[in-house]
Order: C-alpha cells, then structure tokens, then sequence
C-alpha cells in the first residue's frame, strides 16, 4: 500500500512548485504583476490558479466520494479569483458557470474543440491520489476532469499522462518502466515523439541545454508545450533534490509555475514530504489546509477511517 508521506509530497510538492515558480512565469510585466500580489497578507508565498483547481478537485473529491462533474465544475467556478492568474479561457468559462450555464454548452464556446491548454493537467497529479488502484478508473477520471474546461484531446491527452507519471511515481516505479508505459499508452503522435525524447534526455549522461528542452519538449501554455516537459523534469531529478529541480525550471522561462506544478507533483509523489524542504513548506500559503487533504484523500481511497 502507497504511504500516507508520498501523498502529502505530491499535494504539497504541486503546491510549492508553483507558488515558487510564480515570481518567474512569463515576461517582464507578469513578473511585476505577481510580485505586487505574490504574498499573502501574514507574508506566505501565494499559490497561483493551479493550486487552487486542486484544492478544488480534492475538495470535491472528498464531498462527493468520487468525480462529480456538475459539483465540481460548481466547485471550480465559486472558487475562481481573477488574483490566481486564471487564464482569459478559462476566467470567461468559469464565470460563465457561476452565473448559471452548464458547463456543457460552455466548454466549447470559445474553442470548437475545446481548450487545448495545460489547465487540466496541472490539477492531474490530484486525480492519481484519487484513483491510485486501477488504471481504467484513473484514466476515466481524468476525462471527467478535463472536460469541464479542456475539453480537447491534446489537453486531456496531456493531463492522462501526467496523472499516470504521478501515479507510477506514488507506486516506486523505475522511471525506464514509467516511460514505457507512457509510450506504450500514448494516443497521439505529437506526444509519442517528445516522449521518445524525453527518455532520451533522461537516459543521457549529458543535460539538454534550455534552447533544446523550448525547442524540443517546449515551454508553454498548450498541453503539448508543457506536459512531458514537466515529465522530463520531475524524472531527471527523480533524486535530486527538489529545489535543484524546481531552479532548472525557473531557468528555462515561458509556464514556469505550471510545468514545475506538474513537476513538483510527479517529485513529491515519489519521494514524499519527508525530501520537501520544511521551511519553504511553512511558508507557503494554507499549507495546513493542504496537508490535511492530501491525507483526507489517502484515507478516504485506502478506507483509513
């Protein structure tokens, strides 16, 4: 059985990852934006939308007993603040629901396809604490997730592997079997290809320079640009320590907080809270709140209580 530690790493690893890469997301004027808001008013670094969703989806989670989408697209629209850096899709989306809409004749409206964003994926890592026992369920879960506000395959694509990563990592895998299942599962040729050179760039002694990874895995919004970036990362510094990792990520630019929210949840899933550092943990905002649903999610999945 997963240890009760590697959930609350995964929570609190997506959550620092974040709320510490915020400060180095996108250029120059979102930088001084968010360092104007950065802090809460006790002085906590302040998590940013990716956090937030989930929170929201553990909360849900917990409420219902299992994936409810009309509670948690309601979940997800009360809880929406501009100051949390929703995107523009996504603020006009969720507003949307607050005032009513179902969120069926609304996650479309903007994109034919849906948004192919990285927004489902950045709460993924959650969807593995909820469903760390059975593959079928898992990747069921992250369709009834994303669809709410990404409903396009490549979003939803992204947000299945990172959700699986997380789920091998809570379970010890060697990172040669997580990527040969992850090829293995792949649907879409677009992700096979930066899988294949993501374990390469794991497999090699050397460390792809910041041009290669943008190039190559990407750095950006769109799932394609982000996910098996995050992968890469939180594989190659598998056992490194988190904060080398997560100071690469800051490095590199462009989605920072995002990709090493995904990162910092794969990282956190397979070395526990234990390896996180504990300082930057209590200064993090809600950090209590966050700690204790990861271990609400563990007892309510393994029947603690």
């Amino acid at each position: 059985m997963i240890n009760v530690n590697k959930y609350s790493g995964c929570f609190l690893g997506l959550a620092l990852g974040d709320a510490l890469g915020a400060p180095f997301e996108g250029g120059i004027l979102e930088r001084s934006v968010w360092r104007l808001i950065s802090k809460t008013k006790d002085g906590l670094n302040r998590y940013t939308d990716d956090t937030q969703t989930a929170i929201d989806l553990s909360h849900s989670f917990l409420i219902k007993q299992g994936i409810d989408q009309d509670h948690l697209a309601k979940t997800f629209a009360e809880n929406y603040r501009w100051s949390r850096g929703y995107g523009p899709a996504a603020t006009w989306l969720l507003k949307k629901i607050k005032n009513g809409a179902d969120w069926r004749d609304v996650n479309k409206a903007k994109y034919e396809n849906g948004s192919f964003g990285n927004g489902a994926a950045m709460r993924a890592p959650i969807i593995a604490l909820c469903s760390p026992k059975d593959r079928e369920t898992l990747n069921l879960n992250v369709i009834r997730c994303s669809e709410i506000t990404h409903a396009h395959p490549l979003a939803i694509e992204g947000a299945r592997l990172i959700a699986n990563t997380t789920c091998d990592a809570l379970n010890s895998m060697q990172m040669v079997t997580i990527i040969e299942y992850l090829l293995a599962s792949c649907q879409t040729e677009i992700y096979q290809k930066k899988l294949k050179l993501c374990s390469e760039y794991v497999a090699s002694d050397k460390t792809p320079d910041h041009k290669q990874i943008k190039k190559n895995l990407g750095n950006g919004i769109a799932a394609i640009d982000s996910c098996v970036t995050s992968i890469y990362f939180a594989l190659k510094y598998m056992n490194k320590p988190f904060e080398e990792m997560r100071s690469i990520i800051c490095e590199l630019g462009g989605d920072v907080d995002t990709i090493s929210a995904m990162a910092g949840g794969i990282w956190g899933a397979f070395n526990g809270l234990e390896a996180l550092d504990g300082n930057q943990i209590n200064q993090l905002e809600s950090n209590k709140e966050i700690l204790r649903l990861s271990q609400d999610l563990y007892d309510v999945v393994y029947r603690v209580k």
